[in-house]
């Protein structure tokens, strides 16, 4: 009956001679959890030495060590990795006492098993899913306060343009460090994406035909380095994203896969309609139960360590030889991802490959048409009260200085503290209000429109507005985002005040 009952067991166990054998105790029983926990039927596991089992030498160490002194009731408990019979490793919890005879002497120990690891993997998914947020919040910060320069650095160009228009080699020098300015800028934009701070331009969109129209593009990049193949799934449902951001991911993610190409290397894109059901999402970054649209890149290329897919997402981080990467591919991808509401996970083995697979939750809205292109308004020359709100020196003394250069009354403070100092020496009702409307802004901003009922606002900042306000009409405010031209500047403000 005790035999039995240690059988029905759902953890694992075995009962083991206390005579101590050159690899540990030699099992004499094991229940079928223990069987199957570690693959082996139990013919295999009787007369086997638990050594055999335990990845790590020092696990069995430890009982050698405590078997001398043990006590009943004072169980000897660990954890750590077990070899299975196919090769694979499971994480397990253990305990070990002692059976004793009458006489008090130990005969036996039993052991007690306890798979753990889904735990484990699930800590890891946690840990990881928290190192990328802690990331992302710095690299926001950091893109935050680089955009402030960056704006300066491409702002000035432009000013700096129009005064050596007639000395050719000059505007060679500042047109290529306009051109470095706004690689700079693409750079931020790429932060701004994995910290999710990033505005997007969410539409309905059908992956399929965002994967067709980039084709030839695609086979242009892989080239000769191997086979590019497409298995788009039929009837493939819409999802919601920026078109052109997830251009973005398809383009990093191919191009990722074609630098880990070997010989007859090959590409997979494909799609496919993916539902998961209540009890499937386990894991923290797993999504929750619904429709997905399966979005999946697949090579057969050198592929990656366990140590590497740990730290992939991550800004900076990567593989390839200095100054052949910035590390921010797969950063980008991932925000752009985790905007878009959606998860992404890679399954790589070392000479085996890499397969990337992005999941959309499935809207049942149609596609969006591409909106039509509106002819830009031409530039005319302001003459409108404009308050600027820029709490960098820097940036606010260029943004004033381009403004008044073009007419406008300009009135530039680092606060709305100072707003009402700044007024005070400019009469007149303000038209215009530009500001990043981060704080207190917005309420300074109402204040304003109860005072100036004609004032129209421009929301200047990195992470996105959250515009349109409820209390002014939609046509009077606009947003733009830093990095942004000058010229871009001058035609949002004539645009909205024009309006």
């Amino acid at each position: 009956m005790l035999a039995d009952a240690l059988r029905a067991l759902s953890e694992g166990v075995f009962i083991a001679e206390r005579r101590w054998g050159k690899r540990g105790l030699r099992i004499v029983f094991a229940n079928d959890s223990f069987c199957a926990l570690t693959a082996r039927s139990p013919a295999e596991l009787i007369g086997l030495t638990h050594g055999t089992l335990h990845v790590e030498r020092a696990d069995v160490e430890r009982l050698r060590h405590w078997l001398p002194t043990a006590r009943p009731g004072h169980p000897l408990t660990g954890e750590g990795d077990l070899v299975r019979a196919d090769g694979s490793t499971v994480s397990a919890a253990w305990s070990y006492d002692t059976l004793r005879c009458a006489g008090g002497h130990v005969t036996h120990v039993v052991a007690t098993y306890r798979d753990q690891t889904e735990k484990r993997q699930l800590q890891e998914a946690l840990v990881q899913a928290q190192r990328l947020d802690a990331v992302g919040r710095v690299a926001g910060g950091v893109a935050h306060d680089f955009n402030n320069l960056v704006s300066v650095i491409n702002g000035y160009c432009e000013m700096l343009a129009a005064h050596v228009a007639a000395n050719p080699q000059a505007l060679r020098e500042v047109a290529e460090v306009h051109s470095a300015g706004r690689k700079a800028a693409a750079l931020t934009q790429q932060l701004l994406a994995f910290s999710r701070r990033q505005p997007l331009e969410l539409r309905t969109v059908n992956l399929n035909h965002l994967i067709r129209t980039s084709a030839d593009v695609l086979k242009k990049l892989v080239g000769g380095a191997g086979e590019l193949e497409f298995d788009l799934a039929d009837d493939l449902a819409n999802v919601r994203t920026d078109p052109a951001q997830f251009q973005q991911v398809l383009l990093n993610l191919v191009l990722n896969a074609r630098d880990a190409l070997r010989d007859r290397g090959r590409i997979v894109v494909s799609t496919a309609n993916q539902v998961i059901k209540a009890g499937q999402s386990r894991r923290p970054p797993d999504p929750p139960p619904g429709r997905y649209v399966a979005f999946t890149v697949a090579d057969n290329g050198t592929g990656m360590e366990a140590e590497t897919q740990k730290h992939l997402f991550e800004p900076f981080f990567t593989t390839k030889p200095e100054g052949k990467g910035t590390g921010l591919g797969l950063a980008l991808v991932y925000g752009i991802v985790q905007q878009s509401g959606g998860t992404i996970g890679v399954k790589s083995a070392l000479l085996v490959g890499s397969t990337f697979e992005i999941l959309l939750p499935v809207v049942t809205t149609p596609v969006d048409v591409e909106p039509a292109r509106v002819a830009p308004l031409p530039r005319t020359r302001g003459h409108e009260n404009v308050l600027l709100i820029e709490e960098d020196e820097v940036v606010r003394k260029m943004v004033a200085g381009i403004l008044t250069a073009d007419g406008y009354r300009t009135v530039a403070v680092d606060n709305v503290e100072n707003a009402g100092r700044g007024l005070s020496s400019h009469p007149g009702s303000v038209k215009l209000l530009i500001a990043s409307f981060l704080g207190d802004a917005e309420k300074f901003a109402r204040r304003m429109h109860a005072a100036h009922p004609d004032l129209r606002v421009l929301c200047t900042c990195s992470s996105g507005c959250s515009l349109p306000f409820a209390w002014l009409a939609p046509e009077r405010q606009a947003v733009l985002n830093k990095p942004y031209a000058l010229s871009e500047l001058l035609k949002a403000a004539r645009k909205v005040l024009d309006a």
